[in-house]
């Protein structure tokens, strides 16, 4: 072999190590169940593309002064609240306030229904009026919300049981909402006295996305739209500082996210730790799986889902009860959490749990051990479970 052509081998060869070197610098990508965020499978290319721009909307574009923030508000952006689509930190918490009876407007006189406890400069943040209620919520996680959206009405009340014909002491019921003015109802809606039946929020007090996403901009953000052009400061009609179709966009977006992807599920433990879960009746308000219906996108139709929620209201007893309440919701009522993706809150929520409406359990054995009212049965079999079983329910409930 030359010199020429043994110079021009090692170069090769020294070229190739070092390609493998930078392969093996590179961090694998993480896996798709340890990710909350991500489309949903099936989207056509116009929904990826319409997916994405929600995706911009959502957690890129930040609010300022000119563009709309304020004068006061909670948050900048959506994906603030909602890192990774995931859960909020406390630092996020909302706060409502104004009502304290079921089925009673909140009192706008005071400032309600939300605190907006930030303000851009030259405003003073709201405060709470001396002795009015209030409820803290950390923001939920926003994924899988379509397929729950796309559920009927009448899938949720299969579930209800008011009177608890049943005996065994859950009676879980539907928050029944008046709709905004720009509410669009599906054929899937079932009105009882002009009022549709909530399913998303804390309290379940919103309908459908598109309610959820404009009360989140108005209230949140202090952005108005034409959905809801009233400046939450003044009170005062102002114009839209976030235009329908990025509204619409979002909603897309959010409807479109995929469902939280359950990992370890042939972990024997996980096995073992959903049985404990059935067995102590968990699953009684935390409803395993549904099936969605046919729907306008075909990737969220007859699909089944596993978000471990009924979507109903329980009283949850007088340690839960925070004395304010939403639509119809008594004040110690609260919508069933789906549990998907519990396992993964940590990853938005700065390394550790903050659980519960409000975020006051640290950990997923806290959370459970706050349950009272109809999950009182179901917390006190926990509470006598050996310390085997426990680990492994919770352990079922890490890979959610």
């Amino acid at each position: 072999m030359t010199t020429r052509k043994i110079q021009f081998a090692s170069a090769f060869l020294l070229l190739v190590a070092a390609i493998y070197s930078c392969d093996s610098l590179i961090p694998d990508a993480p896996a798709e169940s340890d990710l909350l965020d991500g489309p949903t499978e099936g989207l056509t290319t116009s929904q990826q593309s319409r997916f994405l721009k929600g995706d911009i909307a959502f957690n890129d574009e930040v609010f300022t002064p000119e563009s709309g923030l304020g004068p006061v508000f909670v948050a900048n952006s959506c994906g603030s609240c909602h890192a990774g689509d995931g859960k909020g930190h406390p630092f996020t918490t909302l706060t409502r306030f104004g009502q304290t009876q079921p089925n009673t407007a909140p009192d706008l006189s005071i400032g309600g229904p939300q605190l907006q406890n930030r303000a851009i400069p030259g405003f003073e943040p709201e405060s709470i009026p001396s002795g009015i209620p209030s409820m803290d919520f950390t923001p939920p996680s926003v994924t899988g919300l379509g397929f729950l959206a796309a559920l009927t009405d009448q899938q949720i009340l299969d579930n209800a049981d008011p009177n608890d014909d049943d005996g065994d002491g859950i009676s879980g019921v539907p928050n029944y909402i008046t709709p905004p003015s720009f509410f669009e109802p599906k054929p899937f809606h079932q009105p009882v006295g002009g009022q549709y039946i909530g399913r998303f929020g804390k309290k379940a007090s919103a309908i459908d996305l598109l309610q959820q996403t404009v009360g989140a901009y108005n209230q949140d953000m202090g952005v108005t739209s034409t959905f809801n052009p009233i400046d939450p400061h003044t009170g005062l009609s102002t114009d839209p500082e976030v235009s329908d179709q990025t509204v619409r966009d979002v909603v897309f977006y959010l409807r479109t996210l995929k469902a939280p992807i359950q990992r370890d599920q042939n972990d024997p433990e996980v096995i073992r730790g959903k049985e404990v879960f059935m067995s102590i009746s968990c699953s009684s308000c935390h409803v395993s799986s549904f099936t969605t219906p046919q729907s306008d996108i075909d990737a969220l139709s007859n699909k089944t889902i596993f978000p471990y929620t009924d979507l109903l209201l329980h009283d949850m007893g007088p340690g839960l009860d925070d004395g304010a309440t939403e639509g119809s919701a008594e004040t110690s009522e609260w919508r069933t959490p789906p549990l998907w993706g519990i396992g993964l809150a940590p990853e938005s929520q700065g390394g550790e749990f903050f659980l519960m409406h409000d975020g006051r359990a640290k950990s997923i054995r806290e959370a459970i051990e706050l349950h009272g009212g109809e999950a009182q049965q179901s917390r006190d079999e926990f509470v006598a479970l050996n310390d085997s079983d426990k680990q492994a329910l919770i352990k079922f409930l890490e890979s959610l």
